[in-house]
């Protein structure tokens, strides 16, 4: 869906006098979003197996931490600021599912749950406080700290259904066609349904992370559990050429960035 669907959900008359500091919904964003959640995925592991998980998770929240540092002190959106704060997420949200499941021992099936709890109730608070989910609205430090804690819950979420899927029996490419499958719900939903754009957003939003990371997982992983062996850290280099490119070709064209209407 593009932001040109998410704008049916806005109020008429209201403007923005600041800016924007998340990027317009185009099939580039998409693209990227996808290909950030598999780089997360593959990155977190490379890590984890160079340096150790525990000082994984340390550079990983540092990094984070940093990346955020920097998107909340740009004053408007910016291309390369947001994708490397997405891919720090990304990355990061990764190692927290992981950690619950290989380092506490909780299983996929209480995992996935408890990061949906997490997800609705950080949808509920910023419901509350702001009276919209709108990707629109993110224009106050409020708003952007709100947005922020949900694209965490996201990754973290999404990392945790992808694994449990994974597991079960379907594998990573099964895993992988099934959310490929599931993605398509919401904008059919919206577009012929009855679901709203914002709704149709965030679960599109959410289902992107479970299926860049299976496919990820596929291209990377051995072929004794079921991959096509190609290795964590070339399937990394590649994807985040990938994510440069498109990043690079936005900076240029500034193809994604938003209007001045805001809800």
């Amino acid at each position: 869906m593009s932001t040109d669907h998410l704008t049916h959900n806005r109020p008429v008359g209201h403007i923005r006098h600041a800016a924007s500091k998340v990027p317009e919904v185009t099939v580039y964003f998409w693209i990227i979003k996808v290909l950030t959640t598999g780089v997360g995925e593959t990155a977190s592991d490379f890590l984890a197996h160079l340096v150790g998980p525990i000082p994984a998770v340390g550079l990983g929240g540092i990094a984070l931490v940093a990346a955020l540092a920097v998107q909340f002190a740009v004053r408007r959106y910016v291309a390369w600021v947001y994708w490397t704060a997405i891919v720090m997420v990304s990355v990061f949200g990764t190692m927290a599912a992981d950690v619950l499941h290989v380092g506490l021992g909780v299983p996929y099936t209480l995992s996935t749950p408890f990061f949906m709890a997490a997800l609705a109730a950080v949808f509920a608070l910023w419901h509350r406080s702001e009276r919209t989910l709108s990707i629109h609205s993110i224009h106050t430090r409020r708003r952007e700290s709100f947005y922020w804690a949900a694209v965490l819950a996201t990754f973290a979420l999404g990392t945790a259904a992808g694994d449990l899927t994974a597991t079960i029996g379907l594998g990573y490419l099964g895993s992988a066609v099934l959310y490929a499958a599931a993605i398509a719900v919401p904008a059919v939903a919206h577009r012929w349904g009855s679901l709203n754009a914002v709704a149709a957003f965030w679960a599109a939003y959410v289902i992107t992370r479970p299926l860049g990371a299976s496919v990820a997982d596929w291209m990377a992983l051995g072929h004794g559990r079921g991959g096509l062996d190609l290795g964590l850290g070339p399937v990394t280099l590649s994807w985040t050429v990938a994510i440069l490119g498109f990043v690079g070709y936005l900076a240029v064209s500034r193809k994604d960035v938003q209007r001045d209407i805001t809800p």
